[in-house]
């Protein structure tokens, strides 16, 4: 047996560093009934959210059933694997709660599987319980106000060198403290990837020659905006969003909504102005392509941004961010595009016109189609085009 699996928790108070989240477990399962349906648990790889699912229902003697998102290929398979595991009773306990893993992994698949997902969750007498590394793709907005989100904490190297401490002990071996030290600081808040570098090396007479590995870990956009904000400036910073997983134009976007949340007066008219000459720059990389301005693009978001705020007044305590307002707009007018064209496509196809033609003219079509339903019917329109065309 793995040493991740002998020495997972089996109950809350043998979990390290995660007392906020067990907090807040525990009130989703209270409300349940009057409250959300689903309960997101995200972090990044290693902290303990699958365990969390484990100990709740373990201590609350409930039933889980655990799926893999990478399971749910499509509308069907999703309804064909969840609908049967909502709806029947447990045999055993007093409950069941539905745990799906690797939730994220979701938005890769086709839209209408994420759209059966949520209607699953409506429809569900049981708590469900979704474990993500990033919750922060457009595609699982819908996702996420459906559920009460609860973000783990990053185990510090001191945390997690207790627990491999523990473990030696009851394995009754012995590691050099310099050795224990380097395992948990590589792991970069990993305990799973640190109890299995420690088992890796545990029958080794000379460990001396082994070489840990950094892990190339992602970081959140939220620990990101933190270090720039509120941290000294430093060369370090130039490199603070290459780990972050999303498109730099979001990332724009984060930090143009955020801003005013730490800056004020002068330093706040420093940082725009700064923000500011990241947008020339990148018109300038579109228009002339010449990629060697993305590296002042970087220096102006990062360091710049940090920078402006005056360092001997930095705001400290904890700031709650916000998600850019303007990527909905954007994400919402898309559909709408995507919408308008796919009607498009299928009425030129059907009436044998351009679909250049059907663009320029969908005013006029779209109130014909919206008339009629037995058009809409002859078109194969699904359920979200016409909802298009009914909330135009």
């Amino acid at each position: 047996m793995t040493w991740t699996e002998k020495y997972r928790p089996k109950f809350f108070d043998e979990i390290k560093g995660q007392k906020e989240a067990i907090t807040k477990i525990k009130k989703f399962l209270e409300n349940f009934e009057k409250g959300k349906k689903a309960l997101l648990l995200h972090s990044s790889p290693g902290t303990g959210k699958t365990t969390l699912a484990y100990v709740l229902a373990s201590e609350k003697n409930l039933e889980i059933f655990e799926l893999n998102a990478s399971d749910f290929r499509n509308r069907e398979k999703i309804k064909e694997v969840l609908k049967p595991a909502i709806e029947q009773k447990s045999l055993r306990k007093k409950g069941k709660i539905i745990l799906i893993d690797e939730v994220d992994g979701i938005s890769k698949i086709e839209e209408g599987g994420l759209m059966e997902l949520l209607n699953l969750i409506d429809y569900s007498s049981y708590p469900i319980i979704m474990t993500a590394n990033n919750i922060w793709d457009r595609k699982l907005s819908s996702l996420r106000k459906k559920s009460e989100i609860v973000k783990l904490k990053e185990l510090n190297y001191n945390e997690i060198k207790n627990v491999l401490t523990n473990i030696l002990r009851k394995e009754k071996r012995f590691i050099e403290d310099d050795i224990l030290t380097i395992i948990a600081v590589k792991a970069k808040g990993d305990l799973r990837a640190a109890i299995n570098d420690l088992q890796s090396i545990s029958n080794l007479d000379d460990v001396s020659f082994v070489k840990f590995d950094e892990r190339n870990k992602e970081t959140d956009i939220f620990n990101s905006l933190r270090q720039v904000f509120k941290g000294k400036p430093s060369e370090d910073f130039l490199q603070i969003f290459d780990s972050v997983n999303m498109p730099l134009d979001d990332i724009i976007l984060w930090v143009e909504e955020n801003i005013p949340k730490e800056y004020r007066g002068e330093e706040l008219a420093k940082a725009y102005d700064l923000l500011s000459k990241v947008d020339v720059f990148k018109g300038r990389i579109h228009k002339q392509q010449y990629w060697r301005f993305f590296v002042y693009m970087n220096i102006f978001l990062s360091y710049g941004i940090s920078a402006s705020k005056n360092l001997e007044k930095i705001r400290e305590g904890f700031t709650s961010y916000k998600k850019p307002s303007r990527i909905l707009k954007i994400w919402l007018n898309n559909k709408k595009i995507e919408k308008k064209k796919s009607i498009a496509q299928k009425y030129a196809k059907y009436v044998h016109v351009g679909e250049k033609r059907a663009l320029k003219e969908f005013p006029i079509i779209k109130q014909i189609i919206k008339s009629n339903p037995r058009i809409q019917s002859e078109l194969k329109l699904d359920e979200q085009e016409i909802e298009y065309l009914n909330g135009e």
